[in-house]
């Protein structure tokens, strides 16, 4: 298990190297300000949500509806024959931060390439969130993704309590599946009176 969390570790350091998906021109020594302890920006979320309803405006009542949401801004994904994936994300409940968040995938199968894409996971109820909570859960293999377009969210529902959004961000694979994706999740700090 273990060798696979290397493996895994490594290939989404060198597909997020490679590809390159949130350039940038230049370092910001003010970036190091931040707490380490928060992650990733908030920007980078809303950045994404944004990305999102610009392209679907009628994510807008997913967002509104949701119990809950978790959005990855990076997931990078790559492989030949083997392959895996890697995000870092925010869970947001009744629309407050309540945590980090990150995604595993480990596919073996037809696969070749790399590919850098985001990804929002509503969930539609608290019973729907409390599993994703327990910090184990794990999306089935028949579990599919709505790429976002314009429209696209018109036909898409909730599945086991989920509706998962992808938008591809660069890259080339052959295989985009979101089975098997595996999370793990960090509650907020308490915020104290």
């Amino acid at each position: 298990m273990a060798n696979a969390r290397n493996f895994l570790s490594l290939l989404a350091l060198l597909v997020s190297c490679s590809l390159v998906a949130d350039v940038q021109a230049g370092w910001n020594p003010f970036d190091s300000e931040k707490s380490e302890n928060q992650g990733m920006s908030d920007s980078k979320v809303a950045k994404t949500i944004a990305r999102f309803k610009n392209k679907d405006p009628n994510l807008k009542l997913f967002f509104s509806k949701a119990y809950g949401y978790a959005v990855f801004p990076t997931v990078g994904k790559g492989g030949i024959g083997i392959g895996g994936a890697y995000g870092e994300g925010k869970l947001y409940q009744q629309a407050e931060y309540a945590g980090d968040t990150t995604l595993t995938q480990l596919t073996i199968g037809l696969q070749l390439g790399g590919q850098a894409y985001s990804e929002i996971i509503f969930f539609k109820d608290k019973a729907a969130i409390e599993r994703f909570k327990q910090g184990s859960f794990e999306l089935n293999a028949q579990a599919s993704a709505v790429a976002v377009t314009a429209g696209a969210s018109t036909d898409a529902d909730y599945s086991d309590g989920v509706a998962i959004f992808t938008m591809a961000k660069g890259g080339l694979m052959y295989e985009a599946s979101v089975g098997g994706q595996k999370f793990s999740y960090t509650p907020a700090p308490k915020k104290s009176k």
